[in-house]
């Protein structure tokens, strides 16, 4: 592998903690005999095609710094190719980094830790849920859940998981369960009034909300996570429990599992790793083995 890697850099991530980190982050790289290239971008659609450029050109890894949005954008970069993924987590959620056991918050850190697995080859390929051309290695989240998100994501404070606490209660004054259409792999349609559905290739999203607790990255199939018709009282003592993963024991919650995934419902937008993918129906496929990353 050549030791030359390229910095994928937000600046903008968790209120400019992007801008801040990456300086420890190169730091850490360079100490550990790395050539490291940053690449920012004027914004997100010129940063990706930076970071497509840097890996069809050979650069030996693609090091994202940033938060859940920054590791979504890189992934649409890394998928597919044998360039391994590297984070630097410094964003509100970092879901996607906890997966993977990286540091969060802890720019130079992770930079050491990274440095010395991709010294040490400590590479793995994970899996990747995919929505036609877009990628995503946390959670697909619809319904309440993605209404919790758009909520938190046009908050500015408080940071990390209690703005989506505060936005979760905000959404409890409107929020009716909708009817849901969903058919796993070649099964039949399967019709219910839910509160939520979340197709987990991993565990959490939203800054350590175990909604899908039992997914695993390296299985080739997503934990699809079903909240069925709840009411505003027991959605209030269920949805809390997403912090433990002990959700899942509750009567109205169904765990399924699957290669494949639609779903569909009006008025529900799906959003995966944070990001928004677009109103429903989607269809999401578990790509097994769909980006090599770097691990501790």
């Amino acid at each position: 592998m050549t030791s030359e890697i390229t910095l994928f850099v937000n600046p903008t991530a968790g209120r400019g903690r992007g801008a801040r980190a990456a300086q420890p982050a190169a730091s850490a790289l360079r100490a550990a005999g790395f050539s490291v290239r940053t690449v920012l971008g004027e914004d997100a659609a010129d940063a990706l095609t930076r970071a497509r450029a840097a890996v069809a050109g050979g650069t030996g890894a693609l090091i994202a710094v940033g938060g859940d949005g920054m590791a979504h954008l890189a992934l649409r970069a890394v998928a597919g190719t044998r360039t391994p993924l590297g984070l630097i987590a410094v964003g509100t959620g970092n879901d996607f980094a906890r997966a993977l056991g990286l540091p969060v918050r802890q720019p130079a850190a992770a930079g050491r830790m990274i440095a010395d697995a991709l010294k040490c080859g400590r590479l793995r390929d994970i899996d990747l849920g995919q929505v036609g051309d877009r990628w995503f290695g946390t959670v697909l989240a619809s319904g309440f859940d993605s209404r919790v998100n758009d909520r938190g994501n046009r908050m500015r404070w408080p940071a990390g998981r209690f703005r989506y606490d505060l936005a979760m209660i905000a959404e409890l004054a409107a929020f009716r369960p909708v009817p849901y259409r969903i058919r796993l792999d070649d099964g039949d349609v399967r019709e219910v009034e839910a509160t939520l559905v979340a197709v987990g290739n991993g565990s959490s999203y939203g800054g350590g909300m175990r909604i899908c607790p039992g997914a695993d990255l390296t299985d080739g199939l997503f934990d699809v996570t079903v909240v069925g018709d709840c009411g505003r009282s027991t959605l209030l003592r269920v949805f809390p429990q997403v912090y433990r993963g002990t959700h899942t024991e509750h009567p109205k919650v169904t765990v399924l599992r699957a290669a494949r995934v639609e779903i569909a419902a009006e008025g529900i937008t799906g959003y995966a790793d944070g990001e928004p993918l677009g109103p429903l129906p989607l269809s999401a496929r578990c790509v097994r083995g769909g980006v090599r990353v770097v691990g501790p």
